[in-house]
């Protein structure tokens, strides 16, 4: 009769993690602090957040990766092997902000789902990594509405190679015409491995707050000039009947 052979010292630490496995399943939401049924609603609900990598990897996840590479390996199972192989470094080049080249974002379906969401004017490629796009409102120019373009292009290939900078096409002074910039899957301000910082804002940023700094009643006055704006309209519309 045929037997599987079990590689040494395999089976304690197989047994271990199905013990650990096992604990967790069972809990109930109750016993292990977690959500209660109304909680979970909650988050069910909540709107998706695009993928995060610079995390550090997790130590459960890794041991699980390489205890199944390990069993597969001892079972012949090549393919299983292979996928968890493969799982380790894919989970390693996130945590180092390694972006995949393999599957780099289709940039003209990347142009045309980002177009479609509400509120873009127009999109375009600065070069392979840079999305420049521009909102019709400055109500619309945030970093939800990033979140939206990198949702949109996930499908389409690894986002953390992409950078999507966003102006408003409403603005009318500096600040509105502040562009947001940031990467898919980190915070703002930070960068993929060996993806280059490229500056899009016309005025930099700490030359526009030395401006706010050196200017404290350009603010107040554009609001003066706004309100008085709003009057004279309302007054002409109160003397012309024909409005």
């Amino acid at each position: 009769m045929n037997r599987t052979r079990i590689v040494p010292g395999l089976g304690p630490i197989i047994a271990a993690c199905v013990a650990v496995a096992s604990t967790v399943a069972c809990k109930s939401p109750a016993d292990s602090g977690g959500p209660s049924t109304a909680s979970a609603e909650v988050q069910v609900t909540t709107s998706p957040r695009p993928q995060r990598a610079g995390e550090p990897l997790d130590p459960m996840r890794t041991a699980g990766r390489i205890v199944l590479a390990n069993g597969a390996a001892a079972l012949g199972d090549d393919r299983t092997t292979r996928a968890q192989i493969e799982g380790l470094a894919d989970d390693y080049r996130r945590a180092i902000k390694l972006a995949d080249t393999s599957r780099a974002v289709d940039h003209e379906a990347a142009r045309r789902a980002v177009r479609q969401i509400d509120g873009v004017r127009s999109v375009a490629w600065i070069d392979r990594e840079n999305l420049f796009v521009i909102v019709s409102r400055n109500a619309a120019r945030t970093y939800a509405t990033i979140d939206a373009a990198c949702l949109a292009m996930e499908p389409l290939g690894d986002t953390l190679g992409v950078v999507v900078h966003l102006q408003s096409g409403e603005a009318v002074d500096a600040e509105d015409l502040r562009i947001l910039s940031r990467n898919c899957q980190l915070s703002p301000g930070d960068r993929a491995l060996l993806q280059r910082d490229r500056a899009v804002d016309v005025v930099p940023d700490a030359i526009q707050s030395q401006h706010r700094a050196d200017n404290p009643r350009e603010a107040l006055d554009k609001r003066a000039w706004e309100r008085g704006n709003r009057e004279s309209m309302k007054l002409i519309e109160d003397t012309t009947p024909e409005m």
